[in-house]
């Protein structure tokens, strides 16, 4: 222990060391299969965060393997095995296989020896045999509290390998919260990189040590949260974060109530670590930890939140104000818990994280239950709020029964039993919150300000919850500097059954951005991912939008060129646009920057079109244009109604992308798609210094 400690936590190091000790794992090559594996040079450390999985860091897996790919990559890891956590267990080796890498670009792009790799700098690891292991206690705060912290890794100190920790202090973050500053108490060694950063006030992992100073003690280390930022699944599938964090829970859970198990658990230090600052409800104001892992556990016996959206309002109910809302989106259940504490006014905590779970017991769930672990959840909330205050369990009660009926009137909604308001037809747009990028002309250069957002559904008229904003960025550096927000904004928008819209809101010469095609998260490109739709910017409508738009959604529809007559080109006049049948799609050709388009686009908007047709036009300026306006004048006929156009135009894109030359034809297509009911902020960014 490095001198001046505080008494409590020199105490807390030593009833977290031997957990956390037993749970750090030495990363090496790949054993060979002939009894020698483990013998090679350390790589780095990483620890168990569930079973079977290991988290370490990303250019620890890279080691050596400045060719190969990282995920895939067979690894060795030797850990603590059949161990004892009062002192000597024996150890084990086993092979794991890369799962993956964060961020994903880290497969095309990595930088040189001795340079930090791109944060998150994150590997995940499954272990390819069924062992026999310890795992750490991962926070479920957003943002770590700057205490005294231990930090654990691989040591060759004593000329072999070991396991060894040291103690510092946070001193901040870095890299918009991704990561962590470790304090210069003490040397970070080779081969630490990878281990666990352990808060020693509340006994939970909230970091992965990164890299230390060159010029003496301390470094970085990467938050635990990052690991929100694993690729989202395909609809109807569990993401791999989910599925960690539901292993991680249950292990405690089945740990903290076996009868069968006489070593010390996570749960059994947290009760045993040194009291918090005082609590004004006297012990009732928080949960004890037996609490807390019993409550996340029967929250992980519960199919996964339909959204990240879903948390945050649960959470916003049991606070009683919304959540300040943090870089990285809430994904699981145990996600919410972690925005509840320290609540407003001072609430108590633990009635807080109470009246959540009774709402979560009433969810609608992305699946059906298992039989009875809604009830099992609510027995326990009913039985624990007893002990904190009788009155409490009254009014959790009447909770419960109000969120029963609420989720039974949604039950008969669905199945169009008693739907209050009409049914939206198969086909059409999800209803819920949708990513807003706003991008603006940085005056007359070709530099462009930005701003992303959640823009949230007709449920919330009006609601819009920044996400991140940027000044001066190029039109070929957009897809860089919009990679992370744009991919967090679809954390928190996307759902169990549909992949949330992209709606980008430019001035009309900026409609032959390329957005469609950016290459964000994965490898795919966004608009073959999710519907991908341009907005004008915030305007009073024209007094004909509200008609023109209720008619186009019911169909059928007619296509009728704006900005060309036979290939050549032509400037609609105001009194013919008006005198156009409401359920027209203006269709334009040309390039939206240049005239006669650009004109068009303002006439358009001005006569009350809300659904237009544009198209970034072929670099060949020879290539003729009725091969596109063939294709989408069968197209709107199929279609029939303007509320299938943004998933259809979807559906076309991925077919082209899947090399299919009957959809070659919608190459640069967009979809300016002004619903009425999606109100637009009207404030614009502060421009950039001058």
């Amino acid at each position: 222990m490095t001198e001046g400690r505080t008494v409590g936590s020199a105490r807390a190091f030593e009833l977290l060391e031997p957990l956390v000790q037993a749970a750090t794992v030495r990363v090496h090559a790949p054993p060979d299969g002939y009894g020698t594996a483990g013998t090679g040079p350390t790589w780095g450390s990483g620890f168990f965060i569930a079973p079977g999985w290991v988290l370490t860091c990303a250019h620890v897996v890279g080691e050596g393997g400045a060719a190969v790919r990282l995920t895939g990559r067979e690894v060795g890891i030797t850990f603590s095995s059949g161990v004892s956590v009062t002192g000597n267990g024996s150890t084990g080796t086993v092979a794991g296989r890369v799962e993956c890498v964060l961020p994903e670009r880290l497969e095309e792009r990595r930088p040189g020896r001795r340079a930090l790799w791109d944060l998150p700098d994150l590997a995940l690891i499954r272990v390819l045999a069924p062992v026999s292991h310890a795992c750490v206690w991962l926070t479920d705060r957003s943002r770590p509290r700057f205490d005294e912290v231990a930090y654990f890794g691989c040591t060759e100190d004593l000329g072999t390998p070991e396991i060894t920790g040291r103690t510092t202090r946070l001193r901040g973050t870095a890299g918009h919260g991704a990561a962590i500053r470790l304090g210069g108490d003490d040397e970070i060694d080779p081969g630490m990189s990878g281990g666990p950063v352990v808060d020693l006030a509340r006994g939970e992992v909230v970091g992965v040590v990164k890299a230390r100073r060159h010029t003496g003690g301390g470094g970085l280390a990467v938050s635990v949260v990052q690991l929100r930022t694993l690729p989202m699944p395909a609809r109807g599938q569990t993401g791999l974060y989910r599925r960690v964090m539901q292993a991680h829970d249950l292990h405690h859970y089945d740990q903290h109530l076996s009868d069968l198990n006489s070593r010390r658990t996570w749960t059994d230090a947290h009760g045993e670590l040194p009291a918090e600052d005082g609590d004004p409800y006297g012990g009732r104001g928080r949960l004890t930890p037996g609490e807390r892992t019993t409550l996340c556990g029967l929250l992980a016996e519960l199919p996964p939140p339909g959204s990240s959206e879903v948390v945050r309002a649960l959470v916003e109910a049991a606070r009683g104000e919304e959540p300040e809302p943090h870089p990285l989106a809430p994904l699981s259940w145990r996600d919410g818990l972690g925005l509840l504490h320290d609540p407003p006014g001072g609430a108590g905590e633990a009635a807080a994280m109470l009246r959540y779970a009774t709402d979560v017991s009433v969810a609608d769930y992305r699946e059906p239950p298992t039989p009875g672990a809604d009830e099992e959840l609510w027995d326990w909330v009913r039985a624990t709020a007893v002990r904190l205050w009788r009155p409490l369990r009254r009014e959790l009660g009447e909770r419960h029964e109000r969120g029963l009926a609420e989720r039974a009137r949604r039950r008969r909604a669905l199945a169009g039993q008693a739907v209050h308001g009409p049914v939206r037809p198969s086909g059409g747009l999800p209803p819920g919150a949708s990513v807003l990028l706003e991008v603006w002309a940085h005056g007359w250069e070709d530099v462009y300000d930005w701003r992303v957002s959640v823009l949230a559904g007709p449920e919330h008229p009006g609601r819009v919850t920044p996400v991140d904003s940027g000044v001066r960025a190029t039109e070929a550096g957009l897809p860089e500097a919009l990679r992370a927000p744009l991919a967090e904004a679809f954390r928190r928008c996307d759902t169990h059954e549909a992949a949330a819209p992209l709606e980008v809101a430019v001035a009309p010469e900026l409609f032959g951005l390329a957005a469609d095609e950016w290459v964000l998260v994965g490898r795919v490109p966004v608009g073959v991912q999710r519907p991908v739709v341009f907005r004008y910017p915030a305007a009073d409508p024209a007094p004909a939008a509200a008609a023109r738009w209720a008619r186009a959604q019911a169909g059928p529809l007619l296509d009728e060129r704006a900005d060309c007559v036979r290939g050549r080109p032509r400037s609609p006049s105001a009194g013919w646009l008006a005198g156009l049948p409401d359920n027209t799609v203006p269709v334009h050709c040309r390039a939206a920057a240049e005239e006669p388009t650009l004109g068009s686009l303002h006439a358009v908007r001005d006569a009350g079109y809300g659904v237009v047709v544009c198209r970034r036009p072929p670099a060949d300026p020879g290539v003729s244009c009725a091969p596109f306006h063939r294709g989408l004048r069968e197209e709107l006929a199929d279609a029939g109604r303007a509320e299938v156009l943004p998933l259809r135009l979807q559906a076309l894109r991925g077919r082209a992308y899947g090399a299919d030359p009957d959809a070659y034809w919608t190459a640069g297509a967009a979809l300016v798609w002004n619903d009425p009911a999606r109100a637009l902020p009207e404030d614009e960014p502060l421009q950039g210094d001058l």
